[in-house]
């Protein structure tokens, strides 16, 4: 496949191993990614992911701001196949309808479940034991197109979204290349998705990373795992953001109402929610630095979070 003319169109870190694979196996052409805007803590502008493996490979990058208006650099390439993982605009149908093999989306869930932008995040946060990656063929709407393979991935009781992420990212790049010679001969299977079985993973937005703790444990717990570590779950501690970023079931009872600090040691913060307590474990208070409970009481008095509720 080295004679194949690839446009690899992808963002974050979720993104390398694909393109690691690509630069590999076939002639990437160009790097489309969304454009810098990271920073680091002095507040220099980073290259996105892509853009870095791209350049250390002296692969071109291309860093439209809106790719629906600013595509002739890519259709002038005359590329063979486009590539895309997660490359966060949705691409216009001129672009979908040049190459020769087709524009081709690696998407990190069993479509047609889990649609959308953050499907590792909602496949964890809605406690599913099971997720995987899609290759397909794309169209106009979003993740609609026809599937052409798939591969299942565990998701086990102490994986989290920085687990799950990594392991999906390689199970993506390691489907996508032992998918790409059926595609390139025609051989492979295009099956059209069951409209009725679509459900949706979208961007998680600011509200959705706010923790309910009117809610069960076990949906707190998931919906913490979910959002760990980027961008992780929150709560207020009396005006002050607490972000969450691992939590763990108990089997005690709650006995107060939900949200109430019941109990602290140095294993954990013991919160009540709708039926069990749970505990919080690695935390982040507002001004200070990300930590473990068991180095996050060291400074504080015990007794002046007793019996306060997290909101």
């Amino acid at each position: 496949m080295k004679n194949l003319k690839v446009v690899f169109m992808g963002t974050p870190t979720f993104s390398v191993p694909v393109l690691e694979k690509l630069i590999k196996e076939t002639n990437v052409i160009l790097v489309v990614s969304q454009p810098d805007r990271e920073k680091d803590r002095k507040g220099n502008i980073l290259p996105t992911p892509t853009k870095k493996l791209a350049l250390d490979n002296n692969i071109e990058v291309y860093q439209p701001t809106k790719i629906k208006e600013e595509y002739e650099k890519i259709i002038k390439l005359n590329p063979d196949i486009i590539i895309t993982c997660a490359y966060g605009q949705i691409i216009p149908e001129v672009i979908l309808n040049q190459p020769k093999h087709g524009c081709i989306n690696v998407h990190g869930s069993l479509l047609p479940k889990l649609r959308g932008g953050a499907p590792i995040h909602h496949a964890i946060i809605n406690g599913d034991k099971v997720t995987g990656i899609t290759i397909m063929y794309m169209d106009k709407l979003m993740d609609s197109g026809d599937i052409i393979s798939q591969e299942k991935l565990e998701i086990l009781d102490n994986d989290n979204l920085d687990t799950v992420y990594e392991k999906m990212s390689h199970l993506g790049a390691s489907l996508l290349i032992k998918t790409l010679p059926s595609i390139i001969n025609g051989t492979n299977q295009r099956i059209k998705q069951q409209e009725s079985d679509v459900t949706f993973g979208y961007n998680i937005t600011k509200e959705e990373e706010k923790i309910d703790f009117t809610k069960n444990s076990k949906d707190i717990h998931n919906h913490i795992r979910g959002l760990s570590s980027n961008p992780g779950a929150y709560c207020l501690f009396e005006d002050k953001r607490l972000k969450i970023y691992k939590s763990e079931l108990t089997k005690e009872l709650s006995s107060s109402n939900p949200g109430t600090i019941i109990k602290i040691d140095k294993t954990g913060i013991y919160v009540n929610t709708k039926d069990y307590i749970i505990k919080l474990i690695d935390i982040k208070l507002e001004g200070k630095k990300r930590c473990l409970v068991k180095d996050f009481i060291n400074g504080i008095k015990i007794e002046e979070y007793l019996g306060k509720a997290l909101r």
